[in-house]
Formats: C-alpha cells, sequence, structure tokens
C-alpha cells in the first residue's frame, strides 16, 4: 500500500468513526428523528467507532514517525551532497590553483551574486572583482560565469567536458 493510499484510508476511517459520534447531533440538527437502535447495537456501533478512532490514532502515529524518519534521511543525504559539493569546489579551485580572494569571488560567482554584490560583500572596488573574475575565468579555462557553472554542472553529472559525444549522450 503507498503511503497515499495510507493516508486517504486513515481519513476515512477516522471520518466515519467521527460520523457514528457526530451522528445523533447532526441529525437532531437537521430535524432528521430514525428509528433508534437497540442499546446492544448501539454499544457495539460506538466500541467499533472507538476502536476505529484508537487504530487511526495508531496508523497516524506510524505514518508521522515514517514521514520523520524519511525526512532525516532525506536531510541527511542533502548534507552529503553538499559536503560532496564543496570537496569538488575546493579540488577544482586546488587544481586552477586560485588564490583565496579568488576563490571567495568564485563561489560568489557559482552563487550567482552580482560585480556590485560581490564587492560590497568583499569590500573592495567593481574593478577588483572584474580583474578577479577574469584571472578565475582564464585559470578555469572558461569565457564567462555560464561556463564556469556547467563546469561543476558536468562534475555533478559524472559527464567529461573533453569528450563531446559523452555530454550529448546524457543530453
Amino acid at each position: 500500500m503507498t503511503r497515499l493510499a495510507a493516508f486517504a484510508l486513515l481519513l476515512v476511517l477516522q471520518a466515519a468513526c467521527a460520523l457514528v459520534f457526530m451522528g445523533d447531533i447532526l441529525l437532531s440538527a437537521f430535524g432528521i428523528y430514525p428509528a433508534p437502535l437497540s442499546w446492544g447495537m448501539r454499544e457495539l456501533l460506538e466500541i467499533g467507532a472507538g476502536l476505529g478512532l484508537l487504530l487511526g490514532l495508531v496508523l497516524g502515529t506510524l505514518l508521522v514517525l515514517r514521514a520523520v524518519r524519511d525526512l532525516k534521511r532525506a536531510e541527511a543525504r542533502l548534507e552529503r551532497a553538499s559536503a560532496a559539493f564543496v570537496d569538488l569546489l575546493n579540488a577544482r579551485f586546488d587544481q586552477w590553483g586560485l588564490t583565496a580572494a579568488e576563490r571567495d569571488v568564485a563561489l560568489f560567482a557559482i552563487k550567482g551574486l552580482s560585480v556590485q554584490e560581490m564587492a560590497r560583500l568583499r569590500e573592495t572596488s567593481e574593478g577588483t572583482i572584474k580583474a578577479q573574475t577574469a584571472a578565475i575565468y582564464r585559470k578555469a579555462n572558461v569565457t564567462g560565469r555560464p561556463q564556469l557553472l556547467s563546469l561543476f554542472i558536468e562534475d555533478l553529472m559524472g559527464t567529461d567536458r573533453s569528450n563531446p559525444a559523452e555530454i550529448e549522450s546524457s543530453a
């Protein structure tokens, strides 16, 4: 059973059980007075509805616990992926021989910051940022920010930039 089907079944079960308990009130509110049930039948109906609500509580708890567990797993995978991306960035920056300032600017460029934003954050002039980005692009053997970003995307996708056939086959 899929998780969505389990949630749907849980909602239907709890709605039916709640309707049993709310039935008398709803019927009298609308002026409908059906033939009364025997006490034995009424007790069985209420015991069944109570058990249904308890079962709904148990199933709901299990579904929430499972969702929390899945969320923690997803967060752990995201954390590992983030660490791997940082390792990838540092490996490329080392390979290109970037200075500490160039590493900061390269990271800002990858994040999509403008030259003005980079200059403000680095507390330097826009001319310095432009010179640093030019040095980064030269060292990375790219012509601009889109190509710089594509290097990292290709690394994450596992494609080899020097092999155009591999790039085309992965597209």
